[in-house]
């Protein structure tokens, strides 16, 4: 959800470019899966991105105006999410080395199938139970996970813009 992303020169794009993508699914994925990725997969992360960050701002009641700007609904966010899900259905294999007993998993579909799921099934439990808050600070378009109940914002420079604006507000001359 948070590929996209805010700073002082405006809003970015983590998943814009193929270059960007692979970076990206490198850091978080694996590399030879990145590698995989082409320029036509592009769209289909920025809809499960879309889905999954329609339906943050859905569970947090985002006042953000730019948060909830999907044209989907959140009925058509859960859908799109399940949809990701299921194209690349995933089930459990017993495998045997010698005399040890194992377990891996294996999945169906094409690559990117195979990491939108992933994905997808990862967000669940984002949006079901961890405490996923919406920073409120200005100009700020992250969802992050309140782990501490003081906690604001999603990062201390999200905190001090915040900060920084509020003393801005209450000190700032009347016309």
């Amino acid at each position: 959800m948070n590929t996209i992303w805010a700073d002082r020169t405006g809003v970015h794009d983590t998943l814009a470019t193929l270059d960007s993508l692979r970076g990206w699914l490198s850091a978080v994925h694996d590399d030879a899966t990145a590698q995989r990725i082409t320029e036509n997969d592009i769209p289909h992360f920025h809809a499960l991105r879309a889905a999954l960050r329609r339906l943050a701002a859905h569970r947090t009641e985002d006042p953000r105006a730019r948060a909830t700007a999907s044209p989907l609904t959140p009925a058509q966010a859960v859908a799109a999410v399940n949809r990701a899900i299921t194209q690349s259905p995933t089930s459990p294999q017993l495998t045997l080395t010698g005399h040890t007993l194992g377990s891996t998993t294996t999945s169906k579909g094409s690559t990117t199938a195979r990491t939108l799921a992933t994905i997808a099934t990862q967000a669940i439990p984002v949006l079901t139970t961890a405490p996923l808050q919406a920073c409120l600070a200005p100009a700020c378009v992250v969802y992050f996970s309140k782990d501490h109940p003081r906690r604001e914002w999603c990062s201390t420079t999200c905190g001090n813009r915040a900060r920084a604006a509020r003393h801005y507000n209450r000190h700032k001359p009347t016309p």
